[in-house]
């Protein structure tokens, strides 16, 4: 038995809601109920009724409710007296970053840190956005780089600097041939763009966007691995939001700029309010160095 399945299993007897439980936990509900089913067949009871209408707590349930939850607040006590050690005290910083930071931010990043803490090693980790939110509220992470607009309540941020998006095409899209792409000209094209999961207020934020500019896809497609994504757009199955590429794009793709200021990746260094040392001051400001060095820009 581990502790995140006992705090999976605190919330959902909070919200006796799958759904509702999922997203407080900042996961998918499939695999909150086959956690939840693991801890029933470790323990040998069932821990909820379920209907399709309702979720109630056992007897069983609420006699693990009353051991899981000291055990939790235990475990958050020892977790918040780890959280006033220094982060890099022990000569590692752990850091998240988004999958597609540009190689000359993470560089620039690295570079700068190392020569302000040269003692101190930063431990890169790629999450999503809802990935490193979540590991900062658990104590895993001491300093994460996310994408707004997100949910930041009872953390700190850094300066929130933003790169212009345009958008991907194959070059025989009717659009393909326009400097500046006007969103409305999409109305109609199937959209392919990152899971919700990964960040879902910008996922809704994007969305809302091309909405309120006349662009109404024809389907949406998931996808987060780059050569995915430009194949589905080559293979005239979407197109896709992006800032311009640093390296180029396989023959028969175009980038173009769009026309709506508002869909940029705003992205910004954020930290627990607890994290108050230098050294995530000196990691937040080697991450705006390497943001700006990749195009990004403070707002106007």
């Amino acid at each position: 038995m581990e502790l995140r399945h006992l705090r999976y299993f605190v919330v959902l007897t909070e919200e006796l809601h799958f759904g509702r439980a999922a997203e407080r936990l900042h996961m998918a509900q499939p695999p909150l109920s086959q956690r939840i089913r693991d801890l029933e067949r470790e323990l040998g009871v069932r821990l909820f009724d379920r209907t399709r209408h309702r979720v109630r707590l056992t007897e069983a349930g609420a006699l693990l409710l009353e051991h899981a939850r000291p055990v939790l607040e235990s475990a958050d006590a020892a977790r918040e007296a780890m959280r006033r050690i220094r982060p890099g005290a022990a000569g590692v910083l752990r850091a998240g970053v988004p999958p597609d930071t540009a190689p000359v931010t993470l560089r620039t990043l690295v570079d700068t840190f190392a020569s302000m803490e040269p003692s101190v090693l930063i431990d890169l980790n790629e999450m999503t956005t809802d990935e490193q939110l979540a590991r900062l509220r658990e104590g895993e992470l001491d300093v994460g780089m996310i994408r707004h607009p997100a949910d930041t309540v009872g953390l700190e941020s850094g300066p929130v600097v933003h790169r212009s998006l345009g958008v991907v095409l194959a070059e025989e899209h009717p659009a393909a041939g326009a400097e500046t792409v006007r969103l409305r000209r999409l109305n109609g094209s199937p959209l392919v763009i990152f899971p919700r999961l990964m960040a879902p207020k910008l996922y809704d934020h994007m969305l809302t966007v091309c909405r309120d500019n006349g662009f109404l896809p024809g389907a949406i497609r998931h996808a987060r691995n780059p050569h995915f994504i430009h194949g589905l757009v080559l293979a005239g199955r979407g197109v896709h939001l992006n800032e311009e590429p640093s390296a180029g794009l396989p023959p028969g793709l175009v980038w173009r700029p769009v026309d709506e200021r508002s869909l940029t990746w705003s992205t910004s260094v954020v930290w627990p309010r607890a994290h108050t040392a230098d050294v995530v001051a000196t990691f937040a400001d080697a991450a705006l160095s390497g943001l700006l060095a990749a195009g990004h820009v403070h707002p106007r």
